[in-house]
């Protein structure tokens, strides 16, 4: 179930596994062990269900269990956008612990039926081949490497196998409320589509993985603390698939309204956190701040063409 791909970039590296106790993260704990491959895990208590305090305890059993170290986090959310603040909050605790301890390998068990799930939201959004195949196995962020090693396969194989080898796992009710978009998406569409037609679903994403590669330019990408910079793509289509790619490194998921937003020679602000600046040249994209920057910096910058919002940034941080 573990792809040979997966498995050789998770062979001797320092790996961190996304846990919850629910069906896809418990199946992906045990074929690791499995696997031989190395892991600790981290959980987050949203403090929505009386039963994510066992789910926290079985976590803490399984570390304890098999030597894992376990990191464990207890949020509180607002209820409005609730999906987005969950996975802001869950993300922004993976990537300090990676950064504290440094792990090589962040491990999400995303499944096929995440990936058709999604796709399906896009496709009903509006967007394109880029956005719709979002999700990937193996994905460079800056300071680690994201895994999905379960990517091809389904949750009824998962389930499957806790189940054949007498697994303890937890249901999380909620993923029954159709209230939530992906629920509704999951229960209506995608869970019967993958049902009947597994096999083709998985030939059809691979197929489409190879049809972006085709569509999109090749950039050579810098990142100095948070400042991005890259050759403007000749196509809008690249260039945006870029900048997408870059604020979704830093949890700032844009709408399809936003996306439509980037186009060439522009400089904005988006999610009030980041600027993207695109010139006919050089694409720029980093945190939006105010600072009060001296005059002999400001001519500095305007004489090499820097595009204003983009100032600040440099100057706070000596650039």
């Amino acid at each position: 179930m573990i792809s040979q791909l997966s498995a050789s970039a998770l062979k001797g590296k320092k790996n961190l596994l996304a846990f919850s106790a629910g069906v896809d993260s418990t199946a992906l704990f045990f074929l690791l062990l499995e696997k031989n491959i190395n892991f600790d895990i981290a959980i987050v208590d949203y403090n929505l269900r009386k039963q994510s305090k066992e789910e926290v305890s079985y976590a803490n059993t399984l570390a304890l269990k098999y030597a894992k170290k376990i990191y464990h986090k207890s949020v509180t959310l607002e209820i409005s956008a609730l999906e987005r603040n969950a996975r802001e909050q869950r993300y922004t605790f993976f990537q300090e612990i990676i950064e504290q301890n440094c792990y090589d390998n962040l491990l999400t068990a995303h499944q096929l039926n995440d990936r058709l799930e999604w796709f399906l939201m896009q496709l009903s959004r509006g967007s394109g081949i880029v956005e719709m195949v979002a999700m990937s196995e193996i994905e460079k962020r800056d300071s680690f490497t994201l895994i999905r090693p379960l990517l091809s396969t389904s949750k009824d194989e998962l389930k499957e196998y806790l189940e054949k080898n007498s697994l303890k796992f937890f249901i999380d009710e909620s993923n029954e409320d159709t209230k939530f978009t992906r629920n509704y998406f999951r229960h209506n569409f995608a869970t019967e589509l993958i049902k009947n037609n597994s096999n083709a679903i998985k030939k059809s994403f691979s197929y489409l993985e190879e049809d972006i590669d085709d569509l999109i330019e090749k950039v050579n990408l810098s990142n100095t603390l948070n400042l991005y910079k890259f050759k403007t793509p000749k196509t809008l289509r690249s260039l945006r698939f870029y900048v997408d790619k870059i604020l979704k490194e830093n949890d700032i998921l844009l709408s399809s309204a936003q996306r439509d937003v980037i186009n060439f020679d522009i400089e904005i602000v988006l999610s009030g956190k980041f600027v993207v600046a695109i010139t006919k040249d050089i694409t720029w994209i980093a945190p939006y701040i105010k600072v009060k920057m001296d005059k002999k910096f400001k001519e500095k910058c305007r004489t090499a063409k820097i595009p204003k919002k983009i100032r600040p940034y440099l100057f706070a941080n000596n650039l």
